[in-house]
């Protein structure tokens, strides 16, 4: 049954995070806030709303691990099985796209996080510092993204905020809101719990748990979006939705756990996975400095090194 209870966790998770997306962006809207902030804030936050409930649910239970595992795999598995998957299925053409600056962003940001866990805790100072990082990136993106309206060239996607609804009535708005807010908590407690007694079961660590469960479970969203800008040809959607994501994982939410409740750690223990997740992020340099396509032969590549990545953490 905790398999069960594990996966009825992480469907209502994924449930709640897409309603919190709906109502927050409708209401963002109807009292008048701008729909390009609406979709570099508000959307970005919802979308990594289930993350960011698991590894403070998990740093309140005094289980580091699995919140620390859970951003650390969830990296992981963005480069190597969100990309991997839809490039066997078409060819992404990366090439035409550029993507550096925000490629940059996230290198500092994954470096910072490399900086900040030789302390071997990520408390509210760590907290204070990755969140003060994101409001600058954040910043940057707004005004880049002004500037580009000014001059007419500015993507529709961000004109047009994911769950956008100009119809939707007030009583829907409310509704969404109420389920994703009572969803989150509620799935991310099933999940951390059932996680907890899956790696008691089999005599593994909360890490390895949060590395290979938790991960691959929160990072499903990323890959259907991925695997549906793949089918479109958007390139670029592929890789910016990689790219946000894993930044804000290492930003938003160790940000936000870490200020919540202290989150000592052994780095010996992280260390691999740790110098997994730098390497499989210096993987994208081809696709963004290099002008390469993320063709099958790449995508074969990619998904074969997380399935040994997985097969190493477990065994």
């Amino acid at each position: 049954m905790v398999f069960v209870y594990a996966v009825l966790g992480l469907l209502i998770l994924l449930l709640a995070g897409d309603a919190l997306v709906k109502g927050a962006v409708n209401l963002s809207l109807r009292v008048g806030i701008p729909a390009l902030i609406v979709s570099l804030t508000i959307v970005a936050f919802g979308t990594s709303a289930p993350e960011m409930l698991i590894s403070v649910q998990a740093a309140l239970r005094n289980a580091p691990g699995i919140a620390l595992g859970n951003v650390i795999g969830s990296n992981t598995a963005n480069v190597l099985m969100v990309l991997g998957i839809p490039a066997i299925m078409t060819v992404l053409h990366t090439s035409t796209h550029d993507t550096r600056k925000s490629y940059l962003q996230m290198m500092f940001a994954t470096l910072l996080f490399l900086a900040l866990a030789v302390r071997e805790t990520f408390d509210w100072k760590s907290g204070i510092v990755l969140l003060a990082v994101l409001g600058l990136i954040l910043f940057d993106q707004i005004r880049d993204a002004l500037r580009h309206r000014r001059a007419g060239e500015l993507d529709e996607e961000l004109e047009e905020p994911e769950g956008a609804d100009p119809s939707m009535p007030w009583w829907k708005i409310g509704l969404f809101l109420l389920l994703g807010l009572i969803g989150l908590p509620v799935g991310a407690d099933l999940l951390v719990d059932s996680a907890t007694e899956i790696a008691r079961m089999f005599n593994v660590s909360d890490e390895v748990i949060g590395l290979t469960l938790v991960a691959v479970g929160t990072s499903l969203p990323e890959l259907a979006t991925t695997v549906m800008a793949a089918l479109r040809r958007q390139a670029d959607v592929a890789l910016g939705n990689v790219i946000g994501s894993n930044m804000f994982n290492l930003l938003a939410i160790i940000g936000v756990a870490s200020i919540i409740a202290p989150m000592p750690f052994e780095l010996p223990e992280l260390t691999f996975d740790l110098g997994v997740m730098l390497a499989a992020s210096l993987l994208m340099i081809p696709f963004v400095f290099l002008k390469k396509d993320l063709t099958r032969v790449w995508g074969v590549l990619l998904s074969c090194l997380y399935i040994g990545y997985v097969v190493a953490v477990i065994v």
